[in-house]
């Protein structure tokens, strides 16, 4: 079963060489021992990182790995945005993580939804590229209703994107209820649900904050306090469990938010026998 699910991983580019060099340890190693449908590498606020996150996802793709950039409009104008996608086409890359982005410190105006960039992809590359886009199974920090953040995401797959990518989660249910309401309003594309093992406890709950991921409060409180290793050990049998129950109730496959390490994405991902030959 878990041989037929889609695998994932997704790294962010370094501000230093030694970071640098790291990551290209890290996803070599992961590549390496679980041969991942595609390899994803985030797109910085306002586009911030552009130059960085496409010098590393043509080094992956020269490597033999399926890179996925993602993208959104962020600061540029349209002209920059399909220079780069034409860049990528050319060297090969068939997936783009569409997105609207976070706001840049010092932007003005708020980014442009990630709808118009599905639709801007389609409209210049036609179906070259497969769109994965985003979802929030608790709730985009800024949907106005869960019905309308629903509409957001069929507004996204309508426009042409083929695939969804969740933000992480910490209740299972929260995940297949989301699944099931999409459903409900017609969304048939597939739904991998994002995962983010507990590796820094205090920088989750900044990202959390931030992001409008729920972290039970019964974890909260079992995990404060508790040394780093202590927190890692229980993060992973606890993260293997969450995508146990995820993939035996239906989730097409994993992406895993690897914060650009190699552990413990290994440990649970041979604990749960995924990866292809």
């Amino acid at each position: 079963m878990s041989h037929q699910k889609r695998l994932s991983f997704e790294f962010f580019p370094p501000k230093t060489l030694a970071g640098q060099q790291a990551l290209q340890q890290t996803y070599t190693a992961l590549n390496t021992a679980f041969n991942p449908d595609f390899c994803s590498v985030t797109y910085g606020a306002g586009g911030s990182t552009r130059e960085h996150t496409q010098s590393i996802v043509l080094a992956m793709q020269a490597a033999g790995i399926n890179a996925a950039p993602h993208l959104s409009f962020g600061m540029d104008d349209e002209t920059t945005v399909l220079s780069l996608l034409n860049h990528y086409r050319a060297h090969g890359i068939q997936r783009i993580v569409a997105l609207r982005g976070d706001r840049a410190s010092g932007m003005g105006e708020r980014p442009r939804y990630a709808k118009a960039l599905v639709a801007f992809i389609r409209q210049h590359t036609g179906d070259h590229f497969q769109l994965e886009v985003g979802a929030y199974p608790e709730i985009h920090p800024d949907a106005s209703s869960y019905e309308k953040d629903i509409m957001y995401l069929k507004d996204k797959l309508d426009a042409g994107a083929n695939h969804v990518i969740t933000q992480y989660f910490f209740n299972t249910d929260a995940y297949f209820y989301f699944v099931d309401a999409c459903r409900k309003a017609g969304i048939e594309q597939p739904i991998y649900p994002g995962i983010m093992p507990l590796i820094n406890y205090e920088r989750l709950v900044r990202f959390s904050q931030n992001c409008g991921a729920q972290i039970p409060r019964w974890m909260h409180q079992f995990l404060h306090g508790k040394d780093q290793a202590t927190i890692q050990q229980w993060g992973i049998e606890w993260s293997t469990r969450c995508c146990e129950r995820l993939l035996a109730g239906g989730a097409p496959g994993l992406h895993f938010y690897t914060m650009n390490h190699t552990e413990p994405m290994q440990t649970i991902c041979r604990s749960l026998g995924l990866g292809k030959p």
